[in-house]
Parts: C-alpha cells; sequence; structure tokens
C-alpha cells in the first residue's frame, strides 16, 4: 500500500520532471524561431521584401512555454520574506556562448574544488574529476572565463524535492554555454536509488545528454531519478543553503525563484 508520504514524494518527483521536461520545449521552439527569422531575414536581404510584416519578428507570446520558476507570482501568492542576503557586487554578467565543449584537460586523478562566493555567503564544492571529468573540466573552463560570476541563482524548491539551481546567465532556466556535455555518473551508487542525497552537486538537463552549464544543490534528500550527473559534494556552507531556503520561493506553490537575492559575485575553481 502507499503512504501519504511515498505518494507525495511521487508527486514532487513527477513534477520536477515535467519541468524539465518544458524547459526542452522551450528551447527547441527557440531553435525553430531562430531557424524561421534566419530563412525570413535571407528573403529580405535577396529580395528587398518587408518581412517585418509577417510577424516572424514579434516576441514569444508571454507565458507560453514558461516554467513555474519563470512565471510571475500567481495572485493570492504569499508576499515576500525578508531579504536575508546582500546586495550583489558591482560587475555585468558576461554572457559569452562558446561554440563547442573545451579540450578535456584536467588531471583525472585531482582533486579539484569550486567556490561559489554569493551574496548570501560562500559555498564550497568538491568537485568529481574522476567520475565526472567532462562536466568538471566544462566548469573549471567557464569559471575560469568569468561565466558564472554576477549571475542568479534562478530556481529553488521547497517541497518534496529542495534544490537550488543555479548556473544561468539569464536567470530564466533557458541559458546554456553554447554546447552540451554527455551525461556522467549516473551509475553513482548515491544516486542509483532514486534519491539524491543532500549535499549533492548535480548538474539541470532538458533530457540526456544536453547538460551545459546549469546545476543545482541538494539541501536535502530529494526524490529524483538517476538522470542527472552528480559532479560533487557541498563540503562547505550548508547554512547559506539553509538560510535561502529558509526565505522561501516567489511561487507559494514549492517552486519558484528564491525570495533571497542569490547571486554569485564570483565563481572559481582550483587544483
Amino acid at each position: 500500500m502507499v503512504t501519504s508520504d511515498q505518494r507525495r514524494r511521487q508527486l514532487a518527483r513527477e513534477k520536477f520532471e515535467r519541468q524539465q521536461q518544458r524547459r526542452a520545449e522551450k528551447q527547441r521552439r527557440g531553435r525553430r524561431r531562430a531557424a524561421v527569422i534566419g530563412a525570413a531575414v535571407a528573403v529580405v536581404v535577396a529580395a528587398g521584401a518587408t518581412a517585418w510584416a509577417t510577424g516572424v519578428f514579434d516576441s514569444e507570446d508571454k507565458g507560453a512555454g514558461k516554467t513555474v520558476a519563470d512565471a510571475p507570482n500567481p495572485s493570492g501568492a504569499p508576499k515576500k520574506t525578508a531579504d536575508p542576503c546582500n546586495k550583489p557586487a558591482p560587475g555585468e554578467i558576461a554572457k559569452l556562448s562558446f561554440k563547442a565543449e573545451p579540450k578535456l584537460d584536467i588531471d583525472k586523478s585531482a582533486k579539484y574544488a569550486m567556490k561559489l562566493r554569493t551574496t548570501c555567503g560562500d559555498i564550497d564544492l568538491a568537485l568529481d574529476a574522476k567520475n565526472a571529468p567532462r562536466t568538471v573540466n566544462s566548469f573549471n573552463f567557464l569559471a575560469g572565463k568569468g561565466y558564472f560570476d554576477h549571475t542568479k541563482c534562478h530556481r529553488l524548491t521547497t517541497q518534496g524535492i529542495y534544490v537550488l539551481q543555479c548556473g544561468d546567465p539569464t536567470a530564466a532556466g533557458s541559458g546554456t554555454p553554447g554546447y552540451k556535455i554527455p551525461d556522467e555518473n549516473l551509475k553513482d551508487p548515491k544516486v542509483k536509488g532514486g534519491t539524491y542525497p543532500a549535499g549533492t552537486v548535480a548538474m539541470a538537463n532538458a533530457g540526456p545528454g544536453t547538460g551545459g552549464s546549469q546545476f543545482f544543490l541538494v539541501y536535502k534528500d530529494s526524490p529524483l531519478p538517476p538522470n542527472y550527473t552528480p559532479f560533487g559534494t557541498i563540503e562547505g556552507g550548508q547554512d547559506v543553503l539553509a538560510k535561502i531556503a529558509g526565505a522561501g520561493e516567489s511561487s507559494g506553490q514549492g517552486d519558484g525563484a528564491p525570495n533571497a537575492t542569490v547571486v554569485i559575485d564570483k565563481a572559481t575553481v582550483t587544483k
């Protein structure tokens, strides 16, 4: 017999999976739109036609395909609590994009650490270069380029699944570094049983083999299928995550933008 707690966990897991599927569909629509716009521009250049009248240059329909984290607060949602974090450091997001995954040049036998200096406090991560070398190599590359600096952690889940999601320069759930990296370490015994334990650092994705720059920090045990590359552990800053989670999220439904202003002022990877 399925208990109420098991049912709650199942519903939370299914909701998380739907969020990822909607994100994948949003990215596919964006690629199709880009192709249509590119074709329309070619017609304008070749024939001098007024493609503006066709409507292909209109902005996306407001709200279409958005996840809960992207949507504005629903009517009657609880008011935000006081922001427990500091103001972001001066600086702008680099807005970088790369054509291909960086060459694998890390030492798989070495220990790598990532420090996230955030507006809410420092979060220290130990990266698993042995079992997720391409993921760690990508983060080493991106951090060295300043890709994560001044970016917001855009998603917090507080019901059933307990994660803080970061690594998207757009803060809308659709940002990528321009390339994809494969899934790794999915047979890690720690996640094989269908739970990502507290302290896990894992990749967000939009389906198999679509890892980019977005990652999530698990602050409480979370029921998830082993589809998200676990590539490190949280070694310090659990109190920071507890503070962020304690401030809640904007939708009032357990999945939305953090009420806390969580900005990565600086991300560094060291060996």
